[in-house]
C-alpha cells in the first residue's frame, strides 16, 4: 500500500479500546499484518496469549494475523497504514509521539470523534497540527453510523472515510472495504469531522428524554432539531450541508440516538433517571465522548456565534446539575422561529 505498491497493507493499529479492536480486527481478518498497539503492555501480552482483549469486546477471539504491542515504535514499524483510535483527550501526546516514527508513504486514518478541549479544535486541526506538514496528504478520517461489536460481527455497514488527496483516499478506502463493510468516500473532511463529534451530544439528549420515560414523539424532535444544530456548526466551519444528511451526520446521529450499544444515549437514560454524572461514568467503564464534547462543542458555537440550544442544555445537565425536566421545558417555550433557521 506504500505509494501504490503491496496489494497487503502492513496495518498499525494505535488504541485497544472497543473501537480500536474492532477496527485491528477487521483489518487483520482480510489477513494484513496487524499490529495493535496498547499503552498497557500486560494488556497486550494477554491478546498475544490468549487471542482476546480483556478489557473490551472480551468474547471477540481475534484473527491470527493480529498482534499486540505495548511498543508505540514497534507497532509503527514498516507500517503502510496506521489507524489512530485513541480517545479525542488522548491524541495529541500520542500524535506528538508517532510523528519521528511514521513510515515515509505511510497513509493514517483517524478514527477518533471529538472536539478537544480548550483550543477547541477539530480532530483533523489537531493532526495539521501536530504532524509535519508532508504528512498532510496522507491524512483521512472515519465516519458514519458504526457500532464496533456489530463491524466485528460482520453486520453489514456503511462508513464514509474523508481525505484530500484521491489516490491516497482510494488506498485507505480500498483496505476497509468489503463486502460486509461498505465504503464510500468524500473530500470533506469538516463535515465528516463535525458530524461525527455532535451526534454523541444529541444522543445524551435523547438518552435524557427517554430516560424520562417521554414518547418517540420526543425523540424524533431531539433528532430532528439535533440534526440542524451539527448541521449549522459544521456549515459555519466550512462543510458542504448535504454531508451531514449522510452517513457521518443523519446517519451516525440515528445510530448513536437510537442504538442501545451507544455509550452516550446509556449516559443519556442514566442522567433521565436520576443519576448523577459521576455515577454514570463509574457504572459506563468507558469513555463516553459526548460528555467532553458537550463542553467544547458549546464553547465552539458560541465562540462562532452559532444557535446550538440542545448543545447548550446537554451542557447544563452535565456540568451545572440543571434538572432534566427543566432543560426540557425550557427547550419547548423557546421563541418561535422558522424551521429552516
Amino acid at each position: 500500500m506504500t505509494e501504490g505498491t503491496n496489494d497487503t497493507p502492513r496495518v498499525a493499529v494505535l488504541g485497544s479500546g472497543s473501537w480500536g479492536t474492532a477496527l485491528a480486527a477487521h483489518l487483520a481478518a482480510q489477513n494484513y499484518p496487524t499490529r495493535l498497539w496498547s499503552r498497557r503492555a500486560e494488556q497486550a501480552e494477554f491478546i498475544n496469549l490468549t487471542r482476546k482483549n480483556p478489557d473490551y469486546l472480551k468474547d471477540l477471539e481475534l484473527p491470527e494475523a493480529l498482534s499486540a504491542t505495548g511498543d508505540l515504535e514497534q507497532a509503527l514499524q514498516g507500517a503502510d497504514l496506521i489507524v489512530v483510535a485513541v480517545p479525542t483527550a488522548a491524541n495529541r501526546q500520542v500524535l506528538e509521539d508517532i510523528a519521528p516514527h511514521i513510515p515515509e508513504g505511510a497513509a493514517l486514518l483517524s478514527a477518533t470523534k471529538g472536539i478537544e478541549q480548550g483550543s477547541l479544535k477539530l480532530v483533523s486541526e489537531i493532526f495539521e497540527e501536530v504532524l509535519p506538514e508532508r504528512i498532510h496528504g496522507h491524512l483521512t478520517y472515519l465516519g458514519g453510523p458504526s457500532f464496533a461489536r456489530e463491524v466485528v460481527r460482520g453486520v453489514p455497514t456503511a462508513v464514509s472515510i474523508a481525505g484530500k488527496n484521491p489516490d491516497v483516499l482510494a488506498r485507505v478506502a480500498n483496505a476497509f472495504n468489503t463486502d460486509r463493510l461498505r465504503v464510500y468516500t468524500t473530500d470533506d473532511v469538516v463535515g465528516v469531522e463535525v458530524g461525527g463529534a455532535l451526534k454523541n451530544v444529541v444522543a445524551i439528549a435523547t438518552g435524557i428524554a427517554d430516560g424520562m420515560g417521554l414518547g418517540h414523539n420526543s425523540r424524533a424532535a431531539i433528532i430532528t432539531r439535533g440534526l440542524a444544530e451539527l448541521t449549522r456548526l459544521a456549515v459555519k466551519l466550512g462543510a458542504h450541508p448535504m454531508t451531514l444528511s449522510g452517513l457521518s451526520g443523519m446517519g451516525d446521529l440515528v445510530l448513536t440516538c437510537t442504538g442501545d450499544l451507544s455509550r452516550n444515549r446509556r449516559v443519556g437514560l442514566a442522567l433521565g433517571a436520576g443519576k448523577t454524572l459521576a455515577q454514570v461514568l463509574e457504572e459506563l467503564g468507558m469513555v463516553a465522548e459526548g460528555v467532553k464534547t458537550a463542553e467544547s462543542a458549546r464553547a465552539l458555537a458560541e465562540r462562532l456565534d452559532v444557535d446550538m440550544p440542545i448543545t447548550d442544555q446537554v451542557y447544563r445537565v452535565i456540568y451545572e446539575d440543571k434538572p432534566a425536566k427543566e432543560a426540557l421545558e425550557w427547550l419547548m417555550t423557546r421563541p418561535m422561529r422558522e424551521e429552516r433557521e
